[in-house]
């Protein structure tokens, strides 16, 4: 599949889909607590969206079958909702593509539970910090290694693993379109940036300095090889010759 650009009309209708998921995430805040299960959440989310003209798209994905991804502590990426009451202390990311009218916006981000430890707090403050250093790379002319490269020196900085292995990607009518949007990289490298290009930036940071991953026997969820916790934060982006168009935020 060829990277497909997105006209002006078009990413308006992506910001339809990303104005629902931002307010979902804001609904997601204020329920996520100590004793609720992230089945419950994803319920939760899954009635929000029916209530606001929209569905998620990743259920039924692949066979992906709910309507979030739920990853705790240090499952940090693509988990199951569960049963499993969360604790004070844990850190749990909720991942959610929106689906209205045929368009899409993709938006994880990582809330701790409770009061978390102060080793956690700066994951997750660096984390986010990294993020927003990758959007203000989305430029026309500047290259996917700009961004890469803002994210990982965030990174770097903390010592704290990059998963690699996980990156962003383009999305419009389908989850995932080219190109590929890794969380490292070198300036001015890789595919140069163009308006009408919509892509998410998904940087997944742990504790760990390696970053190394393995994946469940459920062949979805990724956990860190070394059991340390991971964070991730993800927005949906346009990229115009007035800067980068947050997609999925208020």
């Amino acid at each position: 599949m060829d990277m497909i650009l997105k006209s002006k009309e078009e990413i308006e209708y992506m910001r339809e889909a990303g104005l629902i998921l931002a307010a979902c995430h804001q609904y997601v805040a204020q329920i996520i607590k100590p004793g609720v299960t992230t089945m419950a959440v994803n319920e939760a989310v899954e009635m929000f969206l029916e209530q606001h003209g929209a569905t998620a798209e990743q259920k039924g994905y692949r066979g992906y079958p709910y309507a979030t991804c739920a990853s705790v502590n240090e499952l940090v990426c693509h988990g199951f909702p569960t049963e499993v009451p969360l604790q004070e202390g844990d850190i749990v990311t909720i991942d959610i593509v929106v689906n209205k009218n045929g368009w899409l916006a993709d938006s994880g981000w990582s809330y701790g539970i409770g009061e978390i430890n102060k080793t956690l707090k700066r994951l997750l403050k660096h984390t986010e910090k990294a993020l927003y250093k990758g959007i203000e790379q989305a430029l026309p002319g500047n290259t996917l290694g700009d961004i890469g490269h803002a994210v990982e020196k965030v990174a770097r900085r903390k010592d704290y693993g990059i998963v690699r292995p996980l990156v962003g990607h383009g999305i419009g009518r389908v989850i995932h379109e080219p190109p590929d949007v890794p969380s490292y990289g070198k300036r001015k490298e890789g595919l140069k940036l163009e308006e009408g290009m919509v892509i998410t930036i998904e940087p997944i940071f742990t504790l760990g300095p390696s970053g190394a991953v393995l994946w469940d026997d459920d062949g979805w969820g990724v956990r860190s090889a070394d059991g340390t916790f991971g964070a991730q934060f993800e927005h949906t982006i346009a990229i115009t010759k007035d800067g980068p168009y947050i997609l999925t935020e208020i």
